[in-house]
């Protein structure tokens, strides 16, 4: 462990990326870019860090800000439940630690939305704790590494990589070793062809010396997403010239997918004739919608792929409200002007639908 570890600090000191969130050691920053490096590449996510903490600097402005502000600034980030955890964490560390982020493991794993892997990467990286963290990257490294021969994403196999995560994490510089292990991962141990060559740890790398590295991490089977057909209508108040009044959009439920953000209102159907019916029953006025769609939409996220059949046309009067049976999906519904639209939470795939 001691040679693996000292071969890791050696080369990532010689070899890192200059990262934003690198410069800092500041909590919070390292908090806000673990959340949004969630199952996002490293460069989308440089200029969303940026203007993020441009807009909320401390976990104080975090807290105090709507949760609609801080959901447009993640507009388009996806994965929205993170952004709603992460104002969630600001107001508890706001209330139980004075907005300063705690340095004790147990706090810092006690934060709404922080799990073990965002505990290591905080306590390790601010703090200089001997926390250890396991991401895909690192859980790919530590199979090859110690020829771990089971999923590491279940039982026995995750109980391994994250116990052997926290044996090389014990030591001088505990981030800078969480992050070596990240970063060879993500640049030189990568999934199919693996460049052992340039491996500071090639010679220890028993899945390399016993010819398997290209045959681990073991992993499962993916299921096949389900594909979900739906309906959605782009509404404007007395039609398609009238775009001073606005377009029609709701407002989803926080929980949930998409929770939070705005869109234009979206529905499951058997048919158009049945769409417009629930519209118009959701919304409380005379929808007009020609027969011939404005487009279709396809999103993919990480469980379903959803093809959205999009609409566009006319209402009647201005809704007031969203029917009681309709708002376990939308909470509010609003008109809202073409230019005024990005400075609400609106998804990638409320943009598609909107024709953006």
């Amino acid at each position: 462990m001691r040679a693996i570890r000292a071969a890791l600090l050696a080369w990532y000191e010689a070899n890192a990326r200059d990262l934003p969130w690198r410069r800092t050691r500041d909590p919070y920053a390292i908090w806000v870019s673990e959340i949004m490096l969630q199952q996002t590449r490293v460069e989308t996510v440089k200029p969303y860090y940026a203007r993020f903490l441009a807009r909320f600097p401390s976990v104080e402005a975090l807290a105090r800000a709507p949760l609609d502000d801080v959901l447009a600034s993640w507009s388009g980030l996806g994965y929205y439940r993170r952004a709603r955890l992460l104002h969630q964490g600001a107001l508890h560390v706001a209330e139980a630690h004075g907005g300063d982020v705690p340095r004790d493991l147990d706090a810092i794993r006690a934060i709404p939305g922080v799990g073990a892997y965002t505990t290591g990467a905080i306590a390790s990286q601010a703090f200089d704790l001997e926390a250890p963290l396991v991401d895909g990257n690192v859980a790919r490294v530590l199979s090859r590494l110690f020829r771990v021969e089971q999923d590491p994403k279940r039982g026995a196999g995750h109980a391994r990589v994250w116990a052997l995560a926290g044996e090389l994490v014990r030591g001088e510089a505990p981030g800078a070793l969480n992050n070596a292990l990240m970063e060879l991962g993500a640049t030189l141990c990568a999934p199919r062809e693996p460049r052992c060559d340039a491996c500071p740890v090639r010679a220890r790398c028993q899945a390399r010396l016993a010819g398997v590295e290209r045959t681990l991490p073991i992993v499962a089977e993916k299921k096949a997403r389900p594909v979900v057909s739906e309906f959605a209508a782009v509404l404007r108040l007395g039609g398609r010239g009238a775009g001073a009044g606005g377009v029609l959009l709701g407002k989803r439920v926080a929980d949930g997918l998409f929770g939070g953000m705005w869109e234009p209102p979206r529905l499951a159907a058997p048919d158009r004739t049945a769409f417009v019916g629930e519209l118009a029953a959701m919304l409380g006025v005379e929808i007009t919608l020609p027969k011939r769609r404005a487009r279709a939409v396809e999103h993919v996220l990480t469980h379903r792929e959803l093809k959205v059949t999009v609409y566009e046309g006319a209402l009647g009067a201005a809704p007031e409200r969203v029917a009681a049976a309709y708002r376990d999906r939308y909470v509010e519904v609003a008109l809202v002007p073409m230019g005024d639209i990005e400075q609400r939470g609106v998804s990638t795939l409320a943009r598609k639908i909107l024709g953006g």
